[in-house]
């Protein structure tokens, strides 16, 4: 296996509840390591950039107005097969289907509310985690 980067945002909802070191230690707690780190509110142009990709989809409006309606923070997490553990920690968008002991089934409030985001693959990880962080903000 080999060690990657991820980017992961912990979105308004769960900052707003104030669940960001909870959701942090579930990183932690699975071999995750946190290398890059900012709290931030997104403007309604960076988080129509950083979305762009859904700009046909029916909730891209939506996604819009809601990851730019408080706190977000965004980190690089480090670890094997990072992009991976990552996304098998937050669990299935979806939180009604998503699996016991996951972020998203204990957190979020929604399919939109959801409370993270993770890199879906190594390629759109790189990508994610250039468009927050440069490499001088970023310590292994």
């Amino acid at each position: 296996m080999a060690v990657e980067k991820t980017l992961s945002i912990i979105k308004p909802d769960a900052t707003r509840r104030n669940l960001t070191g909870k959701i942090n230690a579930r990183f932690e707690e699975n071999g995750l390591k946190i290398v890059g780190q900012r709290r931030l509110r997104l403007t309604k142009e960076q988080a129509e950039r950083f979305y762009e990709v859904h700009k046909e989809r029916p909730f891209y409006g939506e996604l819009v107005e809601f990851m730019t309606s408080g706190p977000v923070v965004v980190q690089v997490l480090q670890g094997e097969d990072a992009v991976a553990l990552n996304r098998k920690i937050m669990g299935d968008t979806n939180p009604a289907n998503a699996a016991e002991g996951t972020i998203r089934r204990d957190f979020a409030e929604s399919i939109e509310a959801n409370s993270v985001h993770g890199s879906d693959s190594l390629g759109n990880a790189e990508k994610e985690i250039h468009f927050f962080f440069s490499d001088t903000e970023i310590f292994e």
